[in-house]
């Protein structure tokens, strides 16, 4: 999968020199928690976050009036507070590669870029729902996690053994295991009992970990 199939295509943008308070109003209106900033060619120069805003904002310990913060909020511009040259990825991006990049730069989104113009943006949330999709979280099976051994064509012997008593894999996630030597599934199927599955599986798994009906 790549990232421009779960992407969030023309997003909402402002410019730099829009004020703070404007930012603030669009991410509201628009229910977002960030906007890209796009200079007068519409090229991305930054990001803004609520986060930056937040941080922008007069302490309620300030001797400043409610007047006076507002005002001083309404001076300030979008370009003196986002995160410049922000990291950013294609659209043929393998979501996994978008999603370690979240995570090793701890980033809480990823514009998309194409010959240098914005055609997207890719959220924490964004994820979850790539997540959710991955495992079959909004599809009634029943789900499994099982221990077996890292080594060739056991996975194959696991989805042929399902697939030959007629029933459907949903979703199948692979994970690291206890130690090097082994590594930890996750299933889900539709057709077949806790049972069923737990006397398929047990031949040719080191461990049934968790079954349940999900």
């Amino acid at each position: 999968m790549i990232i421009e199939r779960r992407m969030t295509k023309n997003p909402v943008t402002i410019t730099p020199d829009a004020s703070v308070v404007e930012a603030s109003d669009l991410m509201k209106k628009e229910k977002v928690h960030r906007l890209p900033v796009l200079d007068k060619d519409k090229n991305l120069v930054g990001v803004i976050s609520e986060k930056d805003i937040l941080f922008a904002t007069p302490s309620p310990a300030s001797s400043l009036s409610i007047h006076e913060m507002a005002y001083l909020l309404s001076k300030l511009t979008v370009k003196k507070i986002m995160s410049k040259n922000p990291v950013t990825i294609s659209k043929d991006t393998p979501v996994e590669e978008a999603a370690r990049l979240m995570v090793d730069q701890d980033l809480s989104c990823l514009p998309v870029v194409e010959n240098g113009k914005l055609v997207g943006i890719v959220s924490k949330s964004d994820m979850f729902k790539i997540l959710l999709e991955l495992f079959g979280a909004r599809h009634f099976g029943v789900r499994v996690s099982f221990l077996v051994d890292d080594k060739p064509g056991t996975i194959a012997a696991v989805s042929r053994v399902i697939s030959d008593a007629g029933f459907d894999i949903i979703s199948f996630g692979t994970f690291m295991g206890t130690d090097p030597s082994n590594a930890i599934c996750t299933i889900k199927v539709q057709g077949c009992t806790k049972e069923k599955l737990t006397s398929l599986l047990s031949p040719l798994v080191k461990e049934i970990l968790d079954i349940r009906e999900a």
